[in-house]
């Protein structure tokens, strides 16, 4: 039976009293009502981004676990539980600067949920989205997004024209095509981790700020939207 709540699940021992907080969302269905076990795929595929993030002290990494394992047309659960969750974390560490990292679905989650109080920075990892998706709650937020160039479940062209939009409401977004790589991230994983560590840190004020992020945020649209992670195609 699905849980009657969104589940964190912390990833390393959990500071006293955390400096930073990054709450990592993984994939997905479109539509499924059955639930958001941790004995699936896409669940285990986040779980390296959040141990990379987890190695820095101060910051308090979770993993979020949805009551439902689809985005389910209108209701976007997905969504409400990343709002939910963060709306929880907001009363227990208020003002703790937050960043999200979500893949697929998860990507679409954060993206939802990126107006959620002290949320600073947020990672889309090969978003699923179809050009509905509005870009106001990024107002005031960084935004990393990346997407392989074999990609076959989700549409690079649509995070491409999400980034476009979103620099009207945050000067602060950067979009990177990893290439050779698809939607498991399995090719070039080490690249992945490496990146959303990067960005995350450096927007936390907890590591210094990535300079090939930094140049691509500096780009006028569409510059600094379609940048190359480097790598064997």
């Amino acid at each position: 039976m699905p849980d009657r709540l969104p589940r964190l699940e912390p990833v390393g021992p959990p500071p006293a009293r955390p400096a930073a907080l990054a709450v990592v969302a993984h994939g997905g269905s479109a539509n499924a009502t059955d639930s958001g076990g941790r004995r699936r795929l896409a669940y285990w595929r986040m779980v390296p981004f959040a141990r990379a993030l987890a190695r820095t002290d101060g910051v308090a990494v979770l993993m979020l676990r949805y009551r439902l394992r689809g985005w389910n047309g209108a209701a976007r659960d997905a969504a409400r539980d990343a709002e939910e969750t963060l709306a929880a974390l907001h009363e227990r560490h208020p003002g703790v600067p937050t960043a999200l990292v979500g893949h697929s679905m998860g990507g679409r989650a954060v993206l939802y949920a990126a107006g959620a109080p002290d949320v600073r920075a947020v990672a889309a990892l090969a978003p699923w989205l179809d050009g509905t998706d509005p870009v106001e709650q990024l107002a005031g937020r960084s935004v990393l997004i990346a997407h392989g160039d074999r990609e076959r479940m989700t549409d690079p062209r649509e995070s491409l024209a999400y980034a476009v939009r979103a620099r009207r409401v945050t000067e602060r977004v950067a979009r990177f095509d990893v290439l050779g790589d698809g939607h498991a991230m399995l090719r070039r994983a080490p690249e992945w981790h490496a990146l959303v560590t990067r960005f995350v840190l450096g927007e936390l004020g907890l590591g210094p700020q990535d300079p090939a992020i930094a140049d691509a945020m500096r780009q006028p649209a569409p510059g600094g939207l379609q940048v190359p992670l480097a790598g064997v195609r």
